[in-house]
């Protein structure tokens, strides 16, 4: 495939020095932060979203506690097909990095020689991001905006067309809501059979939340009524 933008009269180029023109001006400290953040930090950060949120999630004792943690194992599940199936996609397209085809731009993180469509970035937080809202919601937009975060340092850096960023976030989401179905049908009585399994119960709830629980997984009666009264 030929190059997706190689003239600089197209948005997503104008956009691409917009963007990346604001490391020129900024401190060089700022600029050092922003090549952490954007290679390493942010998807640490999401690693660290989605521990948090299994470990708040096996607090709770409902009966869905199951199929939340399904949801989240199937987030970095999604990220790891998705970026598989990137690899014939940037193959297919062949799209050069930015800073190959254009001049003037200020490259924070050198010895990037891949093809740059699509980010694998982006794609990897994006993907965790969406299967976090799958997983609940309040996570998951806290998720989704550390994806943007990191599609606009992807930019910023010079490594990435906005393109490659947007291609990204649409090959993670698409990747964990397609399959989605399918990974739940399959992973939800997995979590289930682990929370039932003595030694191993813990990874999907806390002793303490399962104390409560009557067969089945369901809080007892009186547990839910004292719960409407309060």
């Amino acid at each position: 495939m030929a190059v997706i933008a190689e003239s600089g009269s197209n948005p997503d180029v104008d956009l691409l020095y917009d963007i990346n023109g604001l490391a020129k001006d900024a401190p060089h400290w700022f600029d050092r932060a922003m090549e952490f953040v954007g290679e390493y930090g942010l998807l640490v950060a999401m690693v660290l979203l989605v521990v948090w949120c299994w470990w708040s999630v096996r607090r709770r004792a409902d009966e869905d506690v199951p199929a939340t943690m399904a949801a989240l194992v199937w987030a970095p599940l999604a990220a790891a097909i998705a970026v598989l199936v990137n690899v014939p996609i940037r193959g297919f397209v062949e799209r050069p990095r930015p800073f190959l085809t254009h001049q003037g731009l200020d490259v924070l993180v050198s010895g990037k020689t891949d093809y740059s469509f699509v980010s694998d970035h982006a794609t990897i937080t994006m993907a965790l991001g969406a299967g976090l809202f799958v997983a609940n919601r309040r996570f998951g937009i806290a998720g989704i905006a550390l994806a943007l975060a990191e599609g606009f340092c992807r930019v910023y850096m010079g490594v990435h067309y906005p393109t490659d960023v947007v291609g990204g976030f649409a090959l993670g989401t698409a990747v964990v809501l397609l399959l989605s179905p399918l990974a739940m049908a399959l992973l939800t009585p997995l979590m289930k059979a682990v929370e039932g399994a003595p030694r191993v119960g813990w990874i999907v709830r806390r002793r303490s939340a399962r104390v409560g629980l009557v067969p089945g997984g369901r809080a007892p009666v009186e547990s839910e009524e004292r719960d409407l009264a309060a």
